[in-house]
């Protein structure tokens, strides 16, 4: 190195520096000075160009370090060329400012830069005959030549990217361009990587013949600087070979090409070659017959392997063989989308590939991650096959060239196609320039300023150049998600709708297909429910055409998306000219989306919606789907019944209220099973089964005060000439109603003072059946149903008793089964205080002192027993009973029961009229072990789950899972469980309930 300059010219080339763009401008000046660049250091051109390089110090360093590995006599052709001839000084300078690794093999071949001289022939681009000549010729050069055969590939293979790099970053080529030229040099590489494995292996070579197929990027010609090749191979005995030993002979050649180009040697490595897209993956044989393949294809396949042969290709080896591969399979990809299931496993493998990025990288992900390339790729690929089965012009395994003949064709819209094309050209160019620079397999956003700095720049932004980058990219990922959602359901739309002249747009053919690959049975009446809602030239027309794209999307993704579509269709019609509805919808997009998960999950909910279609305001308030507590519903409800005229106007008013808040808690409970937030694993299912118990109860006993005073106010007015409480019991007692329980109740009375036992008595008849037949009564509404078959004697004892004749009945005649029945009692509506001394007068019969003797156990565990073999429903599935089957809400109830009425005396805790809090205090009370509470609790849960679960969806009660294929599968949804698993559910259900069985034949029969 030269002496520093004076002080003066050091200032002054420092400011010149930093003008250029240099961030290091000491360093860069003493650089300058290196004695090597001495004929070129006050070229102001040379700085210029430096300066327009994406990293100009790195720039000079790899100036620097190439001149001095130059012979001396070569260092003067080298700078005269740089500085005389443009093309070649961007080419050079352009290369050596956005890649270190390139740098590093110019330093080390540094003779290789000539190549960049005649690179700009257009005979020497990959994918022609004279590129592959030049390649060989670097190859293998002197056939005597010492040098090992993969170095001489590894070399060339990097002097071939230099050309394709300084293209790249010069502009020569765009993006798709250079990908495609990256896969021709791969191509290039693989047959010399198989020529030389040929020529080490002669006697292997000579009995078989072997094609290689591309696959992934490099099969589509859009291979990254840095990627595995993924291929698939295919081999034929030759003529006179044993099959097995032409296959043994084939795998060794396959094996030793895969190493040729993967393998680290002095040169370093070329990129590995990836064969897992083969039949079975790892596990299965690395070379098949065609044969074999065709055999797997046909019987085994799966959905994403028919996706991944789209890109198939041949690629090197057997040329004849490789057209029959991609010929005979074909057929089988275009026919892919009518496989059950297809939308829904191309959707799980999408959402599979973002669950398993790193919670810290998904933000910085340019290829997996949400709104990155991977959703342009599934999205193109997808319609790829719907559409592809009889529109030949979609068969590119080119993302780019497929999505323009999908605009082409109106499957897509021309402006969503082409901020598509735009922000894939943006975030692949992206991809390159980060692997370029040191040649390094990654997808991922730099985090450092000085990174996004060098990859700003080499896109051309100058000003604010980070913050920029910044910026266009998350703008562009916004854009392809927001695409990606909508680009299967805004061409349904305009195959329905007024277009503007000259517009392509999708057939009803092809909608229909579309939406029969969406899960939708039935095409035909889809499309009349879109044209009915997306027709016309109105305003309503306008806004639904804006959401349905969307909601299509939501409906596709539900177990019945034909449901969601026609209760949609429904709740429109019904509110289509209510002005605030659609606006609620557009603007509020949390509304949206909860409505299409509610009237897409099942019957239940649009039943109760479609009865009262304003209840949709809820869906968009913000408490709108929080459960409001028993008393602001009491007050609700005996306000309404005070309003109206007559007792059933007023009881009818009550159910309206019911109802309501039915969907409210239906609508919050699907909502929070579908959403979004938290994976099913994660979400906390027993306190979801308690707020819809808790709910449903407290909604119940709030009716059931609202049937009382409409009965009582119709012949009594204010005052009714006995006291009167409803005592619920069973689950409505226990705050664990489902949404198809019956209200269990006790009916007590007690005389006021002075009036008539006789009169007081029938008067608590005639209230008590008033109630029953008031809540029954023909409605839109749902039916509250009362039973009161617990009362003491049954059904042939008297529906309403007083307190004393319950003391007098419990005291001489009460059995321990009744005993068990009134540990879930508790007051429900009526008189407070008559409530509360029912409670005193049954507390020591549920909590015996001492506890239960010998003689009640063994009758409550002959009772049980009994049960389980009389009253489960004939031809039930014992191990799917959610209610009497094994391990199901009685086997754990019972249990614990048992426990409450044997130390509900001395423990505090188990006075509970709750499940899982006595189990709970049960196990605080070390009367039950840890892992056995959490199995009784788990089965529990689960079983209560798919009681609601089969209630929502059919819209009517059931004690197991159903039998038709669409409502099992939305059970499985409500559930967590993606389409396609129901048979892992069942599974699921049965083992956990059998392990809660273990835990209940050890505490309740043997405890």
């Amino acid at each position: 190195m030269a002496l520093p300059a004076p002080q003066g010219r050091r200032s002054s080339t420092f400011i010149r520096l930093l003008r250029h763009g240099f961030t290091q401008p000491s360093a860069a000046g003493l650089l300058l000075d290196a004695p090597e660049l001495a004929p070129v250091r006050d070229d102001s051109v040379l700085l210029e160009a430096l300066g327009a390089t994406a990293d100009p110090d790195l720039a000079l360093l790899g100036l620097v370090r190439l001149v001095e590995a130059q012979d001396p006599d070569d260092q003067q052709e080298l700078l005269s060329t740089v500085v005389a001839a443009k093309p070649l000084r961007d080419r050079l300078l352009g290369v050596l400012g956005a890649s270190e690794a390139l740098g590093d093999h110019l330093a080390r071949h540094p003779h290789d830069w000539r190549s960049l001289v005649t690179y700009e022939s257009a005979d020497l681009h990959p994918g022609t005959p004279e590129f592959e000549e030049s390649l060989a010729e670097g190859i293998w050069g002197e056939r005597g030549a010492e040098r090992p055969r993969a170095d001489a590939l590894r070399a060339a293979y990097r002097r071939c990217l230099l050309g394709i790099a300084a293209r790249d970053v010069c502009g020569t080529t765009d993006v798709a361009e250079t990908a495609a030229e990256l896969a021709d040099l791969a191509t290039a590489t693989v047959r010399a990587a198989l020529e030389i494995s040929r020529e080490e292996q002669p006697g292997d070579a000579a009995v078989c013949r072997l094609s290689v197929i591309g696959m992934g990027k490099c099969g589509g010609r859009e291979l990254n600087y840095v990627s595995d090749v993924d291929v698939i191979f295919v081999a034929e005995p030759k003529e006179g070979v044993e099959e097995a030993a032409a296959l043994r002979s084939a795998t060794r050649i396959a094996a030793r090409m895969m190493r040729v180009c993967s393998d680290i040697t002095a040169e370093g490595t070329i990129w590995p070659v990836d064969a897992n897209l083969r039949p079975e993956g790892r596990n299965g044989p690395l070379v098949r017959t065609l044969s074999s393949h065709l055999a797997y294809y046909q019987r085994w396949a799966k959905t994403w392997e028919f996706q991944a042969l789209l890109k198939a290709r041949p690629m090197a080896g057997d040329p004849e063989l490789g057209r029959a591969y991609v010929e005979g399979l074909s057929p089988m990809v275009w026919q892919a989308a009518e496989r059950d299931n297809f939308v829904a496993d191309v959707r799980q493998m999408r959402r599979r590939v973002v669950e398993n990025i790193p919670a810290d990288r998904v933000d910085r992900e340019l290829k997996l991650g949400p709104g990155g390339l991977r959703d342009v790729e599934f999205a193109v690929q997808l319609l790829q096959l719907v559409h592809g089965r009889s529109d030949a012009t979609l068969r590119s395994a080119t993302t780019l060239e497929a999505l323009g003949a999908l605009a082409a064709g109106g499957y897509v819209g021309r402006q969503d196609a082409a901020a598509l094309d735009a922000a894939y050209r943006f975030l692949r160019t992206l991809e390159h320039r980060i692997q370029l620079y040191r040649m390094r397999r990654t997808h991922l956003m730099p985090e450092n300023d000085a990174d996004l700095r060098r990859l700003a720049r080499s896109l051309g932004m100058r000003t604010e150049a980070v913050d920029t980058l910044r910026r266009e990219w998350k703008w562009h990922a916004r854009e392809v998600r927001r695409i990606h959602e909508k680009l299967f359901y805004r061409p349904l739309l305009d195959a329905v709708a007024h277009l503007d002249p000259g517009e392509t747009r999708l057939s009803a053919k092809a909608a229909g297909h579309r939406l029969e690959a969406l899960g939708y049975a039935d095409p035909v009446a889809a499309l009349r429910h879109l044209e009915a809602l997306a027709s016309g030239v109105t305003r309503k027309a306008a806004i639904q055409r804006t959401l349905l794209p969307v909601l299509l999307s939501w409906f596709a993704d539900s177990a019945d998306p034909d449901a969601g579509l026609l209760n949609f269709r429904k709740v429109s019609d019904a509110l289509g000219k209510t002005p605030w509805y659609l606006r609620l919808l557009r603007d509020e997009g949390a509304a949206a989306e909860n409505l299409a998960r509610v009237l897409s999950a099942g019957r239940l909910a649009p039943d109760l919606l479609l009865r009262a279609p304003e209840a949709v305001a809820l869906l968009g308030a913000p408490d709108g789907l929080r459960p409001r507590g028993r008393a602001a519903l009491e007050q609700e409800v005996l306000a309404a019944v005070g309003r109206a005229d007559g007792a059933e106007a007023a009881v009818a008013a009550a159910r309206g209220v019911r109802r309501r808040e039915l969907f409210r808690t239906a609508a919050a409970d699907l909502i929070g099973a579908y959403g979004t937030e938290g994976s099913p694993a994660e979400k906390d299912h027993g306190s979801a089964i308690d707020v819809v118990g808790s709910a449903v109860s407290d909604l119940t006993a709030a009716t059931l005060a609202g049937a009382l005073r409409a009965a009582v106010r119709e012949q009594w007015g204010d005052t009714l000439p006995t006291r009167f409480t409803v005592i619920g019991v069973g689950r409505f007692g226990g705050h664990e109603l489902s949404y198809g329980s019956d209200a269990d109740v006790l009916f007590v009375h007690e005389p006021r003072e002075g009036a008539d036992e006789q009169e007081a008595a029938k008067a608590a008849r005639a209230v008590a059946d008033e109630m029953r037949r008031l809540l029954q009564l023909p409605s839109a509404d749902p039916p509250l149903p009362i039973d009161a078959d617990l009362r003491p004697e049954g059904r042939s004892g008297p529906l309403v008793r007083t307190l004393a004749s319950y003391a007098a009945y419990y005291r001489r005649w009460s059995l321990v089964w009744e005993a068990q029945a009134l540990l879930r009692a508790e007051p429900v509506a009526g008189d407070a205080g008559l409530g509360q001394r029912f409670l005193d007068l049954i507390d020591p019969l549920r909590y015996p002192v001492e506890g239960l003797g010998e003689d009640a156990i063994r009758e409550i565990r002959r009772l049980k027993a009994r049960m389980e073999s009389e009253r489960l429903p004939r031809g039930a599935d014992p191990t799917t009973h959610t209610k009497l089957g094994r391990g199901g809400l009685s086997d754990v109830e019972w249990t614990v029961q048992l426990l409450q009425m044997r130390h509900g005396w001395c423990v505090p805790g188990l006075r509970t009229t709750r499940t899982r809090e006595a189990l709970a205090a049960a196990h605080a009370a070390g009367l039950v072990g840890t892992e056995e509470a959490q199995t009784l609790d788990e089965a529990w849960v689960l079983a209560a789950r798919v009681r609601n679960a089969v209630m929502l969806v059919r819209g009517r009660p059931g004690d197991t899972f159903p039998v038709d294929g669409r409502e099992l599968a939305a059970v499985g949804r409500y559930l967590g469980y993606e389409e396609g698993h129901v048979g892992e559910m069942l599974d699921d259900y049965r083992r956990i309930t059998r392990r809660a069985r273990g835990v209940v034949e050890e505490l309740f029969y043997e405890g």
